[in-house]
């Protein structure tokens, strides 16, 4: 028997009351199938306001579908998806704990560990993301790509058989963002969870993947394109991009994506029109 997919999101659509229009329904997804195998990275690209980030609001239980269903490892999620793992866009660390007591906070809070096993184990986290020396330094005191290393250790820390990320590297400059995906791809090589990777990159998309999903313009967004991304492992993310293969795969899918990023804007302009 085939074994369960890891992450399977079934007709999953998302309504919500239309601001200012109490009468009305936004529907910002729409009868969204998708599905993630344990182990397999797959990152989902589409224009902005598309409903990427309620897809994973949705995968991590955060957010009940108005209708269709989730399931985890085969089970119905029910509540908040306890198997994944969340690494948000937004700054998420808390400024009143070292980076070290970040970490630490998601092992503490699981209560599973004694406080000198989640030291441990956290220690050991910021050692694999480069930061071993770095424990004892507040958000405040670390660059931003040093606060999303601490980030991804207080993720992977917690050993989650899904990891959700929502544009995690966006707000970095090219070089520290390029370090940061060949880490997380190193950290990720070695462990193999399944990762639902969002992100507006297509570039990044192509680079991390086994699999690219796009998505239509919203509102109600659907799937409109899979790609099979067929380069070789271990990858290096700048190396990589100039692959003949990595050039097919890019102008194959930017041609699926390229008239609903048109859509996306046109609808943005009209939004803000006088």
């Amino acid at each position: 028997m085939t074994a369960a997919p890891a992450l399977a999101l079934q007709g999953v659509t998302c309504s919500f009351a239309d601001r200012g229009h109490a009468e009305r329904l936004y529907t910002a997804v729409q009868d969204v199938s998708l599905a993630v195998a344990a182990g397999e990275f797959v990152s989902v690209v589409g224009p902005t306001g598309c409903g990427k980030s309620t897809l994973l609001n949705v995968a991590a239980g955060l957010l009940a579908p108005s209708a269709g269903a989730v399931q985890v490892f085969g089970q119905p999620l029910a509540g908040i998806n306890a198997r994944a793992g969340y690494m948000f866009q937004a700054e998420s660390l808390m400024p009143w704990r070292s980076a070290l007591a970040n970490v630490m906070a998601g092992l503490e809070f699981r209560g599973r560990l004694s406080a000198a096993e989640a030291r441990a184990q956290a220690e050991d986290w910021l050692r694999r993301v480069g930061l071993g020396a770095f424990g004892g330094r507040y958000p405040h005191q670390l660059s931003g790509g040093m606060r999303k290393r601490v980030a991804l250790a207080q993720v992977l820390a917690l050993d989650p058989d899904i990891i959700l990320m929502d544009e995690p590297f966006s707000a970095l400059d090219i070089q520290t963002r390029q370090l940061m995906e060949n880490e997380l791809l190193d950290l990720w090589q070695g462990r193999r969870k399944a990762v639902l990777f969002i992100t507006h990159d297509l570039d990044e998309a192509i680079a991390l993947a086994d699999r690219v999903l796009v998505l239509s313009a919203g509102p109600a967004s659907r799937p409109i394109g899979e790609f099979r991304v067929d380069l070789p492992r271990p990858r290096d993310v700048a190396e990589i991009k100039t692959q003949p293969r990595f050039i097919e795969l890019h102008a194959a899918i930017w041609a699926v994506l390229r008239d609903e990023v048109l859509k996306g804007y046109a609808q943005q302009l009209q939004a803000v029109a006088p």
